[in-house]
């Protein structure tokens, strides 16, 4: 992995000399300028983190504030760009770009389970997105997008405990304009996009967005032997359509109408080795020469993946937002905002990960799909008096989940299994019973011994389930749906007190009831004749196994036969065939699934709340604590669980779970901050410290086979957040960031006392996973005149991240080493902004890092202890250098 391991001390301390050396030389340059000519300032910065706009130097809520042209200088179009900006941010996709996760100060949903919902709220123009990957894509023309950090559940709806991702898109303002502009790129990349925006009559104005990008694949995949064809992946192939109308209906009254549209059709996401373990010959075995990286290569790009990766994503929605001014009431403001959205993705998915053909999901409907069809509908009312600004609001949601689960299980995985299982099971017995039989040979006078053959033990499951060679597994292992609903319903008010000109005072209040019901319905459409045997009659199964491996025990004679399994059938079956079933029946092939019909319900009624004192010294410095109490809901695992201690091969781990729920997250949060102006408005250094404190925080855990939610009793993320703007003179601003997280695990951790796989007795005292302690960020942003009507502009930014484990039980093998990302942007056009030219690279040293570690599926089978060279760690890679050209036009 990447080395880059610069000092975050020094870099902290070069922030401050440069803040300290900076501020006076930026007053000097201030004064000379001629004063007749006057800029805009950075302290008019607005947001919109209490619902009203309010400068960003008043509010006293830590918040990074991205504007347009930051955004476009950077080239953010979507919510995974925002890394590079937003210190204490990342967010990561696993399986497939309809997985994505939004992490804040090291805190976020973890893990690939639609059933919980995200710590980091996505909200798009007012409405609230139930999960982050909802919300990724091409935002298209955007105004600015707000990164709030902390709980922020008051007033931006629900399940915001880590914080907030505010975007705001361009509202149609009525003068005519057309722009657009054209890509190309390395990797093949091409993408045209078009806006215009128009007056209709007097009283309404439009405008729409319209975007397509390809681009191909950045990784390699070897297929094997198929059937997949492509040996790309991690392309993009996707469209959007956005539309804004606003209209006034009266002379109070503004109406604001959108929709959007945007279909993604693309291949992701196959994984890479990370460490090739001691299964690999099992796996090449069954799937040929070049089934996995031997030995493990990550960056070399080459995923081994022999099904296909299809993703098909629909998002579609509308949304209507009425402003009225009640004039009569005070000045006060009536706001709705009423909206319905779709959102539906079909994905494929090679879930050994390897070219050997074990276990995937098609991309079909009726077998890989997730959908949320969602309404809500906020109503605010908020006013001002002399000395208090005023809200009082309600919200709710009606969010209908849809999700078919599938396994689909290849011919490769009978061998596959057979071969470790057998491998492994087979020589114990053999110890085992050798002394045994020694005494029965002597015994009835004939030559017992166990055979084993290490070259071929591959039909082992065949003979233990009694089922024709090939027959115990193959096709569709497992088919399950899951139909859930979930209401919410809230009211909350948000009220500022300023008690003197200097101090003010801010509570909020909310309160939420959540109701979900879940259905699910389970079944193994291949019938799982395999497990099913070994269960119905382990005797007869031990019978079977031992009647194959007993030296001459089929020329004895039957009375002979039936003595000896009197003896030997009953201990077998106590000791292994416990463990044989174990294996035989994991999740996708346990026939005690089979059948299965559950309904779970869900209500919760919670408080969640703020208060926040801010007091102002003067007109450039203002200090703030607060103290907030934040909440997410809880749910259900969507995934069949079989134990609840969460083991799902081995033992008891065979018996499915009913009750599949778990309870809500909460967050009690404290903040210090202050705010402070220089330069005549041309500094803002920003600074908060915080401590959070988690408790029930829900992990979801990858066993290898399955993921599994345990509430974690507590996790504590404390540290400073600081950022600087600073535009020391004209055409040129620099941005920047440190945030310092120490983010860990409580100490009593349930069930974290045992070194088993899939356990969590790495957790207790240690840093949480994706959390790196240190993180930064830096841009310089500068445009001057080059003369003959033009203007040249550049933008120059990087992200660096301390060392952070990717993975959520914390093995050292899925450690990332510190890291920089580096971004740039050079352009010239008109110096009247009708056309410019842009060059622009991204991660341009081409740094290697990983998104996302994980257990190999069916790979780690056995292990009896962590960093056994048994085990095999895959991962999802982070996107490699991209540059191109992009021609932009605009036209007033």
């Amino acid at each position: 992995m990447n080395t880059i391991k610069p000092q975050p001390t020094l870099l902290a301390t070069a922030l401050c000399i440069a803040l300290v050396a900076g501020a006076p030389q930026a007053r000097a340059q201030q004064q000379a300028e001629d004063p007749s000519q006057p800029r805009d300032t950075l302290s008019t910065i607005t947001v919109t983190a209490q619902k009203r706009e309010q400068a960003m130097q008043d509010v006293p809520i830590s918040v990074t504030a991205l504007s347009e042209q930051l955004l476009k200088d950077t080239g953010v179009s979507d919510i995974k760009d925002l890394q590079v900006l937003v210190p204490g941010l990342t967010v990561t996709s696993t399986q497939n770009e309809a997985i994505t996760t939004a992490r804040i100060r090291g805190i976020g949903t973890v893990g690939d389970n639609v059933g919980l919902e995200s710590s980091v709220g996505v909200v798009i123009d007012g409405v609230y997105r139930p999960r982050n990957s909802v919300g990724f894509g091409d935002l298209g023309d955007l105004e600015r997008i707000e990164v709030l950090k902390g709980p922020q559940g008051t007033v931006f709806g629900k399940n915001t405990s880590a914080g907030v991702i505010n975007v705001v898109t361009r509202r149609p303002t009525g003068a005519q304009h057309l722009g657009g502009e054209f890509t190309v790129g390395n990797h093949g990349a091409l993408g045209v996009a078009a806006t215009y925006e128009d007056a209709l009559g007097e009283d309404a104005a439009f405008n729409i967005y319209a975007a397509k990008r390809k681009r191909d694949g950045w990784m390699d995949v070897e297929t094997g032997r198929g059937p997949r064809t492509n040996s790309r992946d991690y392309d993009q192939n996707f469209h959007t359509l956005r539309g804004k109308l606003v209209f006034n209906p009266a002379d109070n009254v503004e109406v604001l109408l959108s929709g959007d549209y945007t279909s993604r059709e693309e291949n992701c996401c196959s994984a890479v080795q990370l460490v090739t373990g001691g299964t690999a010959p099992a796996i090449i075995g069954v799937g040929g020469p070049g089934s996995i990286a031997m030995p493990a290569d990550p960056w070399a790009r080459v995923a081994y993946s022999n099904r296909g990766t299809e993703q098909d994503i629909k998002d579609k929605g509308v949304s209507l937002q009425v402003d009225w001014d009640l004039s009569a009431l005070g000045g006060a403001t009536l706001t709705s905002i009423t909206a319905s959205r779709d959102w539906q993705a079909v994905n494929g998915l090679d879930l050994d990960f390897t070219a050997a053909d074990s276990i995937y999901r098609n991309a079909d409907p009726n077998e890989s799909f997730t959908g949320f069809k969602t309404f809500s509908q906020e109503l605010r009312l908020t006013g001002s008096a002399d000395r208090f600004d005023w809200m009082v609001g309600g919200f709710y949601s009606n969010e209908d989940l849809k999700r078919n689960e599938s396994y689909r299980i290849g011919l490769g995985y009978e061998p596959y299994l057979s071969t470790l299982v057998g491998g492994m099971a087979i020589p114990t017995l053999k110890g085992s019973l050798d002394p045994v039989l020694a005494g029965l040979s002597q015994q009835m006078g004939l030559p017992f011994t166990m055979s084993f053959d290490p070259a071929n033990p591959e039909r082992f499951l065949s003979q233990v389930s009694g089922r024709p060679w090939g027959t115990s597994f193959a096709g569709l292992g497992s088919l399950d749906r899951y139909d859930q609903s979930a209401k919410s319903l809230a009211v909350f008010t948000n009220n500022t007190w300023r008690a003197t000109d200097q101090l003010e005072l801010t509570l909020g209040l909310r309160y939420t009831r959540e109701n979900k019901d879940l259905r699910s319905v389970y079944s193994n459409p291949n019938g799982s004749a395999g497990c099913g045997a070994a269960l119905s009659d382990p005797g007869a199964a031990t019978a079977r196994m031992l009647a194959q491996r007993i030296t001459g025990f089929a020329n004895l004679p039957a009375p002979v036969q039936q003595a000896l399994m009197a003896q030997l059938a009953p201990s077998v079956a106590q000791t292994l065939m416990p463990q044989l079933a174990g294996y035989m029946c994991l999740p996708w092939s346990n026939a005690l699934h089979h059948g299965r019909i559950t309904d779970q319900s869900l209500t919760e009624k919670e408080w969640s709340g703020t208060f926040r004192a801010a007091y102002r010294f003067n007109d450039n410095v203002m200090a703030y604590g607060s103290a907030s109490r934040g909440y997410k809901a809880g749910g259900f695992n969507l995934d069949r669980v079989q134990s609840a201690d969460g083991q799902s091969s081995g033992g008891p781990g065979i018996t499915p779970v009913d009750d599949t729920s778990f309870p809500g997250e909460f967050v009690d949060s404290y903040e210090l901050g202050t705010k402070t102006t220089w330069a005549d408005g041309n500094l803002l250094l920003n600074a908060a410290l915080f401590h959070q404190r988690y408790t029930d925080f829900q992990l979801n855990s990858f066993l290898g086979t399955s993921f599994v939610v345990r509430s974690i009793p507590e996790v504590i993320s404390q540290g400073l957040d600081a950022e600087i703007l600073w535009s020391p003179a004209t055409g040129l601003m620099l941005q920047g960031g440190v945030m310092y997280a120490d983010t860990k695990y409580g100490d009593d951790i349930p069930g974290a006392d045992f070194a088993f796989p899939g356990q969590l007795y790495k957790l207790p005292g240690a840093q949480m996973s994706f959390a790196p302690k240190w993180s930064g960020t830096a841009a310089v942003t500068y445009e001057w005149d080059m003369g003959s009507s033009l203007i040249g502009r550049f933008n120059v930014g990087a992200k660096y991240m301390s060392s952070y484990n990717t993975g959520s039980d914390l093995d050292v093998e899925k450690m990332q080493d510190a890291f920089t990302v580096l971004n740039a942007r050079f352009g010239f056009g008109a110096n009247d902004g009708r056309w410019m030219v842009e060059f622009w690279g991204t991660n341009l040293t081409d740094t290697d890092y990983v998104q996302v570690g994980f257990d190999g599926p069916l790979q780690a089978i056995g292990s009896p202890q962590p960093g056994d060279p048994m085990n095999t760690y895959n991962a999802f890679l982070g996107a490699p250098r991209m540059y191109g050209m992009t021609f932009r036009f605009n036209f007033r």
